[in-house]
């Protein structure tokens, strides 16, 4: 699947400008009708090493009212974490009706990281997809709208930005030793991400894929995804009813 995705989509400074004002302005407006409507939203974000989700989630919250979502940065569980079932403390951060919550990495990392870092043992990543997929279920069954985003760049656009971030002081501290090591595994990364877009991608959960060679057309694009999921979920609920 990600042999098929085009890299050199792209959209000039103009068109980038206005559609993130629209998009925006939209997604404040949404914003409100997740409160009276009481859903859920769960936007999940994931991708390779410096494929931009930082500036994506960035640029989807700067104009919502703040006291309406919460951005949670996914690390390595903690020692206290790791004696619980690895989708508890997942639960624990999911919002509450009419709040949102946006994930930079997620439960994911059991079928990626995990799997390709020998984490996680071969029946426990395998496991994996289906309890995924009903952690999910449960929600998208109730009140909750599961938004799921794969920012993918080229390998060799990662390298330059990597090399970009290395010479730059104010974005030094976003490259780490983890991150080259990471990289040197990009073919078992790239094979255990296929594998979860096909046992992970259920009509009421299924993966977007993001262009992210450019990141202002990865932004809009990610927004506009974003909106289209919210507004599909809101009138299934109005039509509920």
């Amino acid at each position: 699947m990600l042999e098929s995705v085009n890299l050199s989509l792209n959209i000039d400074k103009k068109q980038y400008k206005e559609e993130m004002k629209q998009t925006q302005l939209k997604l404040l407006q949404l914003q409100r009708s997740i409160y009276d409507h009481q859903l859920g939203v769960i936007v999940v974000f994931e991708g390779w090493d410096a494929s931009g989700k930082g500036g994506a989630i960035k640029r989807l919250t700067s104009g919502l009212d703040p006291r309406g979502f919460d951005v949670h940065a996914i690390g390595a569980p903690s020692t206290n974490e790791l004696r619980h079932h690895y989708l508890k403390r997942f639960w624990n951060k999911i919002p509450p009706y009419g709040k949102l919550a946006i994930f930079d990495r997620s439960w994911y990392g059991r079928v990626l990281v995990e799997r390709v870092e020998n984490f996680a043992s071969v029946p426990e990543w395998n496991r994996a997809y289906n309890e995924i997929v009903q952690f999910e279920h449960l929600l998208t069954q109730d009140r909750y709208v599961v938004i799921k985003v794969w920012l993918h760049i080229s390998k060799e656009e990662q390298l330059k930005r990597f090399q970009e971030r290395e010479q730059d002081p104010l974005k030094k501290w976003k490259i780490k030793d983890e991150d080259w090591r990471n990289r040197a595994k990009w073919e078992k990364y790239e094979e255990a991400v296929e594998d979860m877009f096909q046992h992970t991608s259920p009509p009421g959960s299924k993966w977007h894929i993001v262009e992210g060679e450019d990141k202002h057309y990865a932004r809009v694009k990610t927004n506009h995804i974003v909106i289209q999921e919210i507004e599909d979920k809101l009138k299934e609920l109005t039509t509920s009813l």
